[in-house]
């Protein structure tokens, strides 16, 4: 088995979202019956990211396991910002992938700014797929969308909806009367406090740019530059899922500038609904403080690993916590996750590894299923899972079996063959115990059995020498390589 297999099952239960837009819960109806597109905002990559960046893309995986469980299709897409997002997150500020290639030494051309954003590219995607995240059905990166982001600007301009400074264009919100709607904006209160000397051309403060004049770009009707970070995002979806999609997702401070840019510029173009259900995950802090690197605690994923911990103990961790619920990273709380993972494992992997699966126990699926199904409550489904662990009414072989179809919606990697399972935690198979250790492993097990636990004790530490750890159990003497 492998982390992608999904168990899929007939649909029982409702599947409610809490959709940003409406702030409530909503059952989901697609908008074809059977299918899902989902759109999911990626990174600006001008850097590696850390790991509160990556619990944004645990809630679309979390969503397409589920849907495929539930018998649907899914068509879904991951950006890539290559160009575009200034620092401010709006209309002003370094774009950010200038700012990296200056940090690098690159030369400032078009060419260098696709070569220098490969790296982290490369490095996102291995980050995704080391956390147990299912790749999207695509990924698009945004210069490859520029043609199709002007003729959509040039549209706006011709439906009245955008107007020429002396910098470039900008969409008229005034135009749009729904703009805010996501995330409630009091548009009232921006233009009160804002200073009119950043852009006198502007219309209104909350007006965004659709293309910025710069010596560095495409060429346009306008002139040469490059389009608005807002507008990448609208001409993939429109590219890759259509002029309508069922769900879009993103952290949850995207709601505020980017995302209401994305439905003005859309539903100007469509005259129709944008994206039924907005999902916006909370932050992960560190010590209670935002990450960033520019407060020295920009965490990325190898550097969990360098500590000894694995991509899943940290999914585990994030597990713990709702994605619309801010989750503080301590390296406590990840040590805690670890050993619940690793408690996990061992049951799976060496008390049951062995045993054939059984049958899916219906009443403890359904109410895992009904714990996801509600809003992805993942705390109420792991804590489903512990209880259905602990047991003993329930067959080894049928909790087994039980485990494995949670795991293809959780992805917790328990899933593995037994040896490849036991080889993940470090446990030896008989055959591949070198025969020195062995020897030893004999002459400590007489020891033992003699009560002589000076001499036991060691030959424990002549076995650790020579990179293996050794455990007493009940059950004799458990052998695995060390973690060092």
């Amino acid at each position: 088995m492998n982390m992608f297999r999904i168990f899929k099952h007939s649909p029982s239960e409702p599947i409610w979202l809490y959709n940003t837009l409406s702030r409530q819960k909503e059952e989901f109806v697609p908008l074809k019956k059977g299918s899902v597109t989902m759109y999911s905002c990626g990174p600006t990559v001008y850097d590696h990211i850390h790991i509160g960046n990556l619990r944004a893309y645990l809630l679309p995986d979390l969503l397409t396991r589920l849907f495929l469980y539930n018998g649907y299709t899914v068509n879904s897409t991951i950006n890539f910002t290559d160009f575009g997002h200034l620092t401010d997150d709006a209309d002003h500020g370094e774009d950010k992938m200038m700012k990296g290639m200056k940090r690098e030494g690159y030369e400032i051309t078009l060419d260098n700014m696709r070569r220098f954003a490969l790296p982290y590219i490369e490095s996102f995607k291995d980050d995704n797929l080391a956390m147990g995240n299912r790749p999207p059905t695509q990924y698009a990166r945004a210069s490859d969308y520029v043609t199709a982001q002007i003729k959509l600007i040039e549209t706006l301009e011709q439906k009245g909806y955008a107007y020429r400074t002396s910098d470039g264009v900008y969409f008229d919100i005034a135009k749009f009367p729904k703009y805010g709607q996501l995330g409630n904006m009091d548009l009232d209160k921006l233009k009160a406090g804002a200073r009119v000397e950043v852009n006198e051309e502007k219309h209104s403060p909350a007006d965004f740019a659709l293309w910025k004049l710069s010596d560095m770009g495409w060429d346009s009707r306008w002139g040469k530059g490059f389009p608005g970070w807002h507008i990448e995002c609208t001409a993939m979806v429109f590219d890759t899922l259509g002029k309508q999609i069922d769900i879009h997702t993103g952290g949850e401070d995207l709601q505020y500038t980017h995302h209401n840019g994305e439905i003005a510029q859309a539903e100007a173009l469509t005259q129709k609904q944008y994206v039924n259900y907005w999902l916006h995950n909370a932050f992960v802090t560190i010590d209670n403080n935002k990450i960033a690197k520019s407060l020295g605690n920009g965490l990325r994923l190898r550097h969990l690993i360098d500590r000894g911990f694995s991509p899943f103990d940290y999914r585990y961790w994030l597990l713990q916590s709702h994605y619309r619920t801010t989750a503080n990273f301590t390296w406590e709380a990840l040590e805690a996750a670890r050993s619940a993972l690793y408690r996990l494992r061992r049951l799976v992997y060496e008390e049951l590894g062995d045993i054939r699966p059984g049958y899916i126990d219906s009443a403890y699926q359904e109410r895992f299923v009904k714990a996801l199904s509600d809003d992805l409550d993942t705390p109420k489904a792991l804590a489903v899972l512990w209880e259905l662990v602990k047991d003993k009414n329930v067959s080894a072989k049928d909790k087994l079996a039980t485990i494995h179809s949670f795991d293809s919606l959780l992805s917790l990697d328990l899933s593995k063959d037994p040896r490849s399972g036991r080889a993940a935690l470090g446990v030896i198979a008989e055959d591949d115990i070198p025969g020195e250790v062995k020897s030893l492993l004999e002459e400590r097990e007489s020891a033992r059995q003699g009560k002589d636990f000076a001499r036991a004790d060691e030959l424990r530490d002549r076995i650790e020498e020579l990179g293996f750890e050794v455990k007493d159990t009940a059950d004799g003497q458990r052998l695995k390589r060390s973690s060092v």
